[in-house]
C-alpha cells in the first residue's frame, strides 16, 4: 500500500476516533432534546461563511501575486488554497500546507523564489492579524486559560508583538544579519545553508510587504476577513441550536485564540487539540450535551470538506506518483 493511502487511512481513523471520543464524552440526557431544535439552515449558513472566507483567501493570494509582478487565474488560486488544506492535514504541524502552496504556485508559473516569498507573506499576515486581536480578547474575556492571568497573557502578547516588529525592522535594515551569522556559526553546513535560505526568503517577504504599503494593507484586511469568516462557522451552528443571547464577542475571541494555538500544535491539522480546546472553551456557551457535536461539525465544515476538495485538485494536477514522492521526503 502506498504511503499516500496509508496517510489518508490513518487520518480518517484519527478523525473518526477523536470525533467519537469527543461526542461520547460530551453527550448527556439533554442532548437529543436540544438537537431536536436544530435548524438545518444553519449548516447552509456555515458553508456560506467558509466559502466567503475561502474567497477572501484566494483574492488576497491573487493580489499578492500581482504585487510580485506575476499573474495567476482565479482557478489556480483556488487550487493553491485547497491544496494547502489537503497536505496540512496529512502532515504533523501542518507543515505540508506550505509545500502544497509552493507546488501549486510553481505549477501556475510563479518562479520558485517568488512562490516561497508569497507563502511566507501569507503566513505572516495571518499570524500578525491574530496577534493584533489578542489584546482585545484578553481585555474582554477573563480567565480564558486556567492558572494564567490575563495580565500575564497580555504581557506575553505584547512581547511577541514587539519581537515581531523588531525582527521585521532588523531584517529590513540589515541589522539582523550579524545575529543570524553569529547564531549559525557552529552549525553544520547543510543546516546553516537552510537557515540562510529561510532568512533570505523572509527578508524578501518583508520587502514585498513594504513595497506597496497601501496595497498590502488591503491584503491584510482580506487576511482578517478570511479568518473571521471561517471562525464564524461556530456562531452559525449555535444560531441553528437557538442560541441567540450569547456574547458573540467572547465566542469569536475564543475562536481566534484557539486557532492561534493551532498554528503551533504538532498533530496533523491540530487534530485532537482543536476538538479538546473547543470543548473546554465552549462547553458553557452552547445547549447542554451539544458541545462535542458542534466541535465535530465545525471541524467538518472548516477543515475536512476543504481537505477532500484539496485531495481532488492535488491528484488531478500532479497525480498519485508525485504525491508519493512528496510524502516520502
Amino acid at each position: 500500500m502506498s504511503k499516500v493511502y496509508k496517510r489518508f487511512i490513518g487520518l480518517i481513523l484519527l478523525v473518526v476516533i477523536i470525533s467519537g471520543i469527543v461526542i461520547y464524552t460530551t453527550v448527556d440526557i439533554n442532548t437529543l432534546k436540544n438537537l431536536n431544535r436544530f435548524q438545518p439552515w444553519s449548516i447552509v449558513l456555515a458553508v456560506l461563511a467558509v466559502g466567503l472566507g475561502l474567497f477572501f483567501d484566494g483574492s488576497r493570494l491573487m493580489h499578492m501575486v500581482k504585487m510580485s509582478n506575476e499573474k495567476i487565474t482565479l482557478y489556480q488560486a483556488v487550487q493553491v488554497v485547497f491544496g494547502n488544506y489537503f497536505l496540512a492535514l496529512l502532515t504533523p504541524g501542518a507543515t505540508g500546507g506550505a509545500v502544497a502552496q509552493l507546488m501549486f504556485l510553481r505549477h501556475a508559473g510563479v518562479p520558485a523564489g517568488k512562490a516561497t516569498v508569497l507563502v511566507i507573506v501569507r503566513t505572516l499576515l495571518s499570524i500578525f492579524f491574530l496577534v493584533l486581536c489578542m489584546p482585545l480578547i484578553f481585555l474582554h474575556d477573563n480567565g480564558i486559560v486556567p492558572g494564567i492571568s490575563n495580565q500575564t497573557l497580555m504581557a506575553i502578547t505584547l512581547t511577541a508583538f514587539v519581537v515581531i516588529i523588531a525582527i521585521v525592522v532588523g531584517a529590513r535594515q540589515g541589522s539582523l544579519d550579524y545575529f543570524v551569522i553569529r547564531f549559525t556559526r557552529r552549525m553544520h553546513n547543510d543546516r546553516r545553508r537552510k537557515i540562510f535560505a529561510f532568512y533570505r526568503d523572509t527578508k524578501c517577504a518583508i520587502g514585498l510587504l513594504s513595497k506597496a504599503p497601501w496595497k498590502m494593507l488591503w491584503v491584510f484586511v482580506e487576511s482578517g476577513l478570511n479568518l473571521l469568516c471561517i471562525y464564524a462557522i461556530v456562531p452559525c451552528l449555535m444560531l441553528g441550536l437557538g442560541v441567540t443571547d450569547a456574547d458573540w464577542y467572547t465566542i469569536m475571541g475564543r475562536m481566534i485564540f484557539l486557532n492561534m494555538l493551532l498554528y503551533f500544535t504538532p498533530t496533523p491539522g491540530g487534530s485532537g487539540v482543536a476538538e479538546g480546546g473547543f470543548v473546554y472553551l465552549f462547553s458553557e456557551s452552547v445547549p447542554a450535551g451539544t458541545v462535542g457535536i458542534i466541535a465535530v461539525c465545525w471541524r467538518m465544515v472548516a477543515e475536512y470538506i476543504p481537505f477532500l476538495i484539496g485531495l481532488y485538485y492535488t491528484l488531478t494536477v500532479f497525480g498519485r506518483d508525485f504525491l508519493n514522492r512528496q510524502l516520502n521526503k
